[in-house]
């Protein structure tokens, strides 16, 4: 009997934005008919499929998930009060993730039952999927839930190398994005990452093609292919109707008010604003007049269903004063279809790679505000280079409480002003870009189309 001819497994990061990005490309893959099986910690893969914002259900369906027994860690909750925004209560979940032993014998076992095994994995993954080079019918490739931007800054300054396209006379330094500990654990992953075969990037080369040159030279990547085939968040985001109760509260609720009148405000799944902040948050949005709907969350721990959360305190009365003008989200939102949605005119961001490229793909002009990682040269792809967004505050004073007044200032601009419509008008042309390089003929889904010939191909691996 014949071995069906190609398996694809996924090897996503456990961190919400690297799990979101890993589960969109599984059912892009899936959907060109060929199995993929989506690995990680049974937590990690309840979690996945729980916050499948913008996916169709039924496509989730098709994935195969398989559960990889993982050690304990402790999961602590994070610092709202550190002057630095790093995730580190996830780094005891990043310490303990010795998965290379029972990842290594999943794949052989897929290698006896498959022709060609391919294996799709975080560039944070490297480590625990290394043993793929000793698997003659198996090849990896690396997914960068990055921008080519913050990616070509990042590599070249490990190389030691200016970037040599213009961009703002001074970017980001890197003190503050991330901790010694996750330097660490990003130093393990390089010898790794040369066993890849190819690279794959959540962008579109019609707005970043500079950077996807730069990072594409012989000198970074050698002979290796590279496919840039985002955005890969569904162009038409699923209407199922057995969505949450607070899915269907925050659709309802902006179902009610005007065209492009809201401003979104969301920190993602990794950052935790301090009490003050908060305050300061609140009152700047009262102040400013703006609608806005504002998704207020405490960062994820490591186990997102252990029912212990933090519930940040707002200011006496400040839910009742803007009743009718905003609204206070505590649980996961579907932020897809927030963005989407015609009555959004405006995104505060703390610039994750996931919300910025939904915010491209939505034509949704962004406030930015960045907090760790790839967030502050994300920004500047945003505000400076694209142009479809403007900085709450710089980089350089990142430890400093950012004032009502500020926010008030930024969130007119951006929502009642010419300004502002400018910005808006510039993100609806990037949208417009992108979707049409998603449709067929356009440039993503040729590099998607050419990706999935590459890995179907003949036995000539």
């Amino acid at each position: 009997m014949e071995k069906p001819r190609v398996a694809v497994i996924m090897v996503p990061f456990p961190a919400q934005g690297h799990l979101n990005q890993l589960m969109q490309l599984s059912c892009l893959i899936s959907s060109y008919g060929i199995p993929v099986h989506y690995v990680g910690s049974a937590i990690h893969n309840r979690q996945a499929k729980v916050r499948i914002n913008g996916l169709n259900h039924e496509d989730v369906e098709k994935i195969h998930f398989r559960d990889i027994p993982t050690p304990s860690s402790v999961s602590p909750p994070p610092d709202p009060n550190s002057p630095d925004k790093p995730p580190t209560q996830l780094q005891p979940l990043w310490d303990s993730l010795s998965l290379r032993e029972p990842v290594a014998s999943y794949l052989r076992d897929m290698a006896n039952k498959f022709e060609r095994v391919v294996v799709v994995h975080d560039s944070l993954m490297a480590v625990v999927v290394q043993d793929v080079s000793s698997i003659l019918n198996a090849e990896s490739y690396v997914f960068n839930c990055i921008s080519a931007f913050t990616k070509a800054v990042f590599t070249l300054d490990l190389l030691g190398k200016p970037l040599p396209i213009e961009h703002p006379k001074e970017l980001p330094s890197f003190e503050g994005c991330i901790t010694d500990e996750i330097r660490d654990f990003l130093a393990l992953q390089f010898e790794p990452l040369s066993y890849r075969a190819g690279d794959l990037y959540n962008t579109c080369r019609l707005i970043e093609q500079d950077y996807m040159e730069l990072i594409e030279k012989e000198e970074i990547v050698g002979s290796r292919k590279s496919w840039a085939i985002g955005p890969i968040l569904p162009a038409k985001l699923s209407s199922s109707a057995n969505q949450s109760e607070i899915h269907n509260r925050c659709l309802e609720w902006l179902d009610k008010q005007e065209i492009n009148s809201v401003i979104y405000v969301s920190f993602g799944t990794t950052t935790s604003l301090s009490d003050e902040q908060i305050k300061e948050l609140a009152y700047g949005l009262e102040q400013s007049k703006v609608k806005f709907l504002w998704v207020l969350r405490d960062a994820d721990k490591r186990d997102i269903f252990d029912g212990q959360v933090r519930r940040a305190e707002l200011p006496d009365g400040f839910e009742e004063r803007v009743e009718g003008v905003g609204m206070v989200v505590r649980e996961w939102a579907p932020q897809p279809q927030i963005l989407a949605h015609p009555s959004t005119g405006g995104f505060v961001s703390h610039c994750g790679w996931n919300s910025c490229i939904e915010s491209i793909t939505m034509g949704v002009p962004i406030a930015a505000w960045p907090m760790h990682s790839d967030q502050p040269n994300n920004s500047v792809l945003i505000t400076e280079i694209l142009k479809m967004g403007l900085l709450v505050r710089d980089w350089k004073q990142r430890t400093e409480l950012v004032k009502a007044s500020i926010i008030k200032n930024i969130l007119k601009i951006l929502m009642a002003s010419k300004e502002g419509d400018e910005l808006r008008k510039r993100a609806e042309e990037l949208a417009a870009t992108v979707y049409q390089a998603t449709q067929q003929g356009g440039a993503s889904k040729l590099e998607l189309d050419s990706f999935i010939s590459h890995i179907t191909r003949g036995n000539d691996i």
